[in-house]
C-alpha cells in the first residue's frame, strides 16, 4: 500500500538534498519523492521530504519561516562564503569583541534588507545556476534581493568565532550574512557550520535520523516499519493552513472540480477572509488545497485519496 505523507528527516554533513530523497524513494518504494527547501551539502538538521500526494503540497510548505543555528569564522572570506569554498582573502580579527556588542550589531542587522546573494548558489540567470557559471570561470554579479531577517540570538562569542540562531524569512542566505557580519565588524568572514532546526512548521525534534532512512533504503523490513511511524500524514501536515470543511453537497462538488460556496461549507466562516485553504471532507481527509476568493472557494490542487 502507498504512502502519502510528510518525512521530516535530519539530515547529516555531506550527503545533498537530492541524495536524501534519492534513499527515501528506495526506502518508500516510489518515485513520486520531493522536497520543501533544499540544504547544502555542509548543512544539517531539517529536511522536509513530500511523499506521493504530499508532494503536491511543495508550494504551501516552502515556508517564509525556517530557523538555524550558524557559527561564523571570523578572518577569512571564501568564494562560497562557506567552509568548502576556497579563501579569496584574509583579514585582521578585531581583539575587542564582546557578546553584548555583537548582539547589539546583530539587531542592527534585523528586519527587511537588501541581501547579495552568494555567486555559488542555485539561483538561475537565462538557465543556467550562478553555481555553474561561477565554477566554468564566467565572472557573475550575484543579484541584489529584499529579504527578512526576524532575529539574530547571537550565543556565544569566542576569539575568532560567533555561534548564533538566525529567524528569517524565504530566500534569505545565512552565508551571506555571515559575509555582511564580518564586514560590519571591520574585518571578514565565512560561515563554518550550519543546522536548521526549524521550517514552516516542522521542527528538529520531530526529524528521524538518516540512518534510519539508509537501512530501510537497503531492504531492511524492521527499519522501514519504523520508518513509517514518522510519516506526517497529509491532514497534519496541511495543519498550517486555515481549514475549510465542506458539508455533503460541497464533498460532491470538490469531487468534481468545482468552486464551492457557503452551500458547500460545514462552517461558513471559513468563507471569510480571501487565501489559501486546506479543504477537508466530511470524513476529514485532506481533498484540496483551496483559494478562497470573494466569498467563493476554488481548488488550487486535488488529492486522490483511497
Amino acid at each position: 500500500m502507498s504512502t502519502d505523507g510528510v518525512l521530516v528527516v535530519d539530515k547529516p554533513i555531506g550527503p545533498t538534498s537530492h541524495d536524501v530523497v534519492s534513499r527515501v524513494r528506495r526506502a518508500m518504494g516510489t518515485r513520486a519523492v520531493g522536497h520543501a527547501g533544499t540544504l547544502d551539502p555542509m548543512a544539517s538538521g531539517v529536511l522536509v521530504v513530500l511523499i506521493n500526494e504530499a508532494t503536491k503540497l511543495s508550494p504551501y510548505l516552502s515556508a517564509d519561516d525556517k530557523v538555524y543555528d550558524a557559527t561564523i569564522r571570523l578572518g577569512s572570506e571564501t568564494d562560497s562564503l562557506d567552509a568548502q569554498g576556497n579563501v579569496t582573502r584574509t583579514c585582521e580579527v578585531p581583539r575587542d569583541l564582546s557578546l553584548d556588542g555583537v548582539r547589539a550589531l546583530c539587531a542592527s542587522m534585523c528586519g527587511t534588507i537588501q541581501q547579495v546573494a552568494p555567486v555559488i548558489s542555485a539561483i538561475k540567470l537565462e538557465g543556467r545556476t550562478l553555481h555553474a557559471r561561477t565554477r566554468s570561470g564566467e565572472t557573475v554579479q550575484a543579484p541584489t534581493r529584499e529579504v527578512l531577517l526576524r532575529s539574530v540570538d547571537v550565543r556565544a562569542v569566542r576569539a575568532d568565532e560567533i555561534d548564533a540562531q538566525l529567524d528569517c524569512g524565504k530566500g534569505f542566505y545565512v552565508r551571506s550574512f555571515a559575509r555582511d557580519l564580518g564586514v560590519a565588524l571591520g574585518s571578514c568572514a565565512h560561515l563554518s557550520a550550519l543546522r536548521r532546526v526549524k521550517s514552516g512548521a516542522f521542527k528538529i525534534e520531530q526529524a528521524c535520523d538518516f540512518e534510519l532512512v539508509n537501512q530501510a533504503a537497503k531492504g531492511d523490513a524492521d527499519a522501514r516499519t519504523r520508518l513509517l511511524t514518522h510519516v506526517i500524514s497529509l491532514e497534519d501536515a496541511a495543519a498550517l493552513l486555515p481549514r475549510f470543511d465542506l458539508n455533503d453537497f460541497g464533498t460532491e462538488a470538490i469531487k468534481h472540480g468545482r468552486k464551492v460556496g457557503m452551500d458547500g461549507s460545514a462552517d461558513a466562516n471559513s468563507l471569510g477572509l480571501d487565501g489559501n485553504r486546506a479543504v477537508f471532507d466530511t470524513a476529514g481527509r485532506l481533498v484540496a488545497i483551496g483559494a478562497v476568493e470573494a466569498g467563493v472557494l476554488k481548488v488550487m490542487r486535488g488529492f486522490v485519496r483511497k
